[in-house]
């Protein structure tokens, strides 16, 4: 079981929440060319480990990856790109025995406007959230 809130809520938890950890599952082309979100501002930093590769097979680390810098019962929030990856990784996960589990609906960038456009209606860069570009 996970619950699933917006990037605005989750960015509070996360400031609010000492041992909360942000897990970005997207992949390492999606980090590079569209950002990543920016803890630095709260003094933390983002787990990034990919829940697929960029031709989407699945990541036969990513339990392990989050093992090792999770407990079971540590405060993982997930996001992906509009919330449907970081909704299976958050099952996934949940079936390996953690609990704190938060699906980060609507994602880094979300869903694409009328016009095909990402980050005008919903997302974490679209509510002006910490975000770098490398």
């Amino acid at each position: 079981m996970f619950r699933e809130i917006s990037p605005p809520q989750a960015f509070a938890e996360i400031s609010e929440t000492k041992d909360a950890v942000l897990i970005d599952c997207r992949t390492p082309s999606e980090w590079k060319y569209t950002g990543m979100p920016d803890l630095s501002p709260i003094g933390k930093k983002v787990a990034l480990i990919s829940l697929v590769d960029e031709a989407g097979r699945p990541n036969p680390q990513f339990i392990d990856s989050v093992n090792e810098i999770a407990s079971a019962d540590t405060p993982l929030y997930l996001l992906c790109r509009i919330g449907g990856r970081s909704a299976n990784a958050c099952n996934m996960l949940s079936q390996a025995g953690f609990s704190g589990l938060t699906n980060i609906i609507e994602g880094f960038e979300g869903r694409a406007d009328e016009s095909g456009h990402r980050n005008t209606i919903e997302g974490w860069k679209h509510h002006q959230l910490p975000w770098h570009q490398s």
